[in-house]
C-alpha cells in the first residue's frame, strides 16, 4: 500500500474558497470559541471537508520548526515486555543526554492503537517518534513519512523506514548452525507473530541455514502466534500433538521458549537429552534457567534508535543500523 498524499491547509482553503487563516483558526478551535471568524454553516463546511480529505494538523509546518518541545514520543507493544522495556531505557538514557524527555505509550500491537497513540503524542507537540511496534507492512509509517514527521524504529524493521535492530537473520542462522553441529536433525519452530520482522527474519535465517545442510522443518512443526510465555506453551502443545517429538525446538523469543520449555518438562521430556530448546534475546530469566539463546544488544538498540532520531531532528540523513547478535550456549541445548 503506497503512501497517502498529505492534505495541506492551503489546499483545503482553496477548495472551500476561504482564506487559509480562517480555515486555520476554525480547525484549531474545535469548541467553536472563534465563531467570530466564521459562521456556523462555514465552520461545519470546514470540518466536514477536513474529515473527508483526511486532513491533520502538521506540527512540522515551517511556522513551528523553531518551537521545539524537546519531547519524543515512544510507542511500544507492551512496556511490561522486558525486551522493549530495556530498549526504552536505552532510548530514555540517550534522550536525557541530548536534553530531551520521553513519553512512552503501549499499543498492544493493535494497528488502530499504533496510530491513535502516535497521533496523540504528535498533538502534544512531540518533536519526533520512536516505534517499537512496527510491522513489515505498515501504511501508517508511509503516511507519517509523507507528512514529514521525523521517526525511527527500534526492535523491528519496516523498510524503507530507518530502523535499529539486531541482525535477526544472522541470529537465526547461529541457532541452526549450533543445533546441527550438536547432532540435531529434526526441529520444531515457535515462529512468533508473522507481521513482525523479528519473527520473519529469525525464522528465515534458521530455515536457510538448515537448508544449507540439506535439512528442513516439517511445516506441521512450525507454529506462529505471539512472543510471550502463553504463546510458547500453546505452540509446544501443538508441536507435541502433531508429533513426532523433534530433536530441537527453536523459539524466536525467550519468553515463548520458556513457555514451550514448561510444557515439555510437564510432559516428562528431558531437556536437552530428548530435545533441545533455544530462545532469542538473552533476557535475565534465560540465564537463570540455563536457556541457550541468542543475545540481542537491547539497550544499545534503544540508545542508537534515539541517536538516529536526533540526527534527523537536526536535518541530517541517516541509514538503518543492524547490530550483531551473539549465541549464548547453556544447558538447554
Amino acid at each position: 500500500m503506497g503512501a497517502r498524499t498529505a492534505v495541506t491547509l492551503k489546499a483545503l482553503a482553496g477548495e472551500l474558497g476561504l482564506n487559509p487563516s480562517t480555515v486555520s483558526r476554525v480547525l484549531n478551535d474545535p469548541k467553536g470559541l472563534a465563531s467570530r471568524w466564521a459562521s456556523p454553516a462555514t465552520t461545519e463546511r470546514i470540518f466536514a471537508l477536513a474529515e473527508e480529505r483526511g486532513y491533520r494538523k502538521n506540527p512540522y509546518a515551517a511556522s513551528l520548526r523553531t518551537a521545539k518541545s524537546h519531547m519524543v514520543g515512544v510507542v511500544v507493544p507492551r512496556l511490561q515486555d522486558y525486551v522493549l522495556a530495556t530498549m526504552y531505557e536505552g532510548i530514555d538514557e540517550a534522550a536525557t543526554e541530548h536534553g530531551y524527555f520521553t513519553v512512552v505509550s503501549n499499543s498492544l500491537d493493535a494497528p488502530e492503537a499504533h496510530r491513535a497513540k502516535a497521533e496523540k503524542l504528535l498533538d502534544r507537540r512531540a518533536d519526533g517518534l520512536i516505534f517499537g511496534d512496527a510491522t513489515l507492512e505498515d501504511p501508517y509509517l508511509d503516511e507519517l513519512a509523507a507528512r514529514g514527521v521525523p521517526f525511527t524504529l527500534v526492535s523491528r524493521r519496516s523498510p524503507p523506514h530507518r530502523s535499529v535492530t539486531c541482525d535477526d537473520y544472522t541470529g537465526g542462522r547461529l541457532v541452526a548452525e549450533h543445533l546441527v553441529a550438536a547432532g540435531r536433525r529434526t526441529f520444531g519452530l515457535v515462529a512468533g507473530d508473522p507481521r513482525a520482522s523479528t519473527s520473519r527474519d529469525r525464522t528465515a535465517g534458521f530455515l536457510d541455514a538448515l537448508a544449507g545442510h540439506g535439512l528442513g522443518v516439517d511445516p506441521g512443526q512450525v507454529v506462529t502466534g505471539g512472543f510471550d510465555a502463553p504463546a510458547g506453551s500453546v505452540a509446544a502443545e501443538r508441536i507435541l500433538a502433531r508429533g513426532p517429538l523433534p530433536e530441537a525446538v527453536f523459539a524466536v523469543n525467550d519468553f515463548a521458549a520458556i513457555g514451550a520449555l514448561g510444557v515439555l518438562v510437564r510432559e516428562g521430556i528431558r531437556i536437552p537429552e530428548d530435545t533441545a530448546v533455544v530462545g532469542f534475546n538473552d533476557t535475565p530469566l534465560a540465564g537463570s534457567i540455563g536457556l541457550t539463546t541468542v543475545r540481542s544488544p537491547m539497550h544499545r538498540i534503544g540508545r542508537t534508535g534515539f541517536e538516529l532520531l536526533a540526527e534527523l531532528l537536526e536535518g541530517r540523513d541517516v541509514d538503518s543500523v543492524q547490530l550483531a547478535p551473539e549465541l549464548v550456549v547453556r544447558t538447554s541445548g
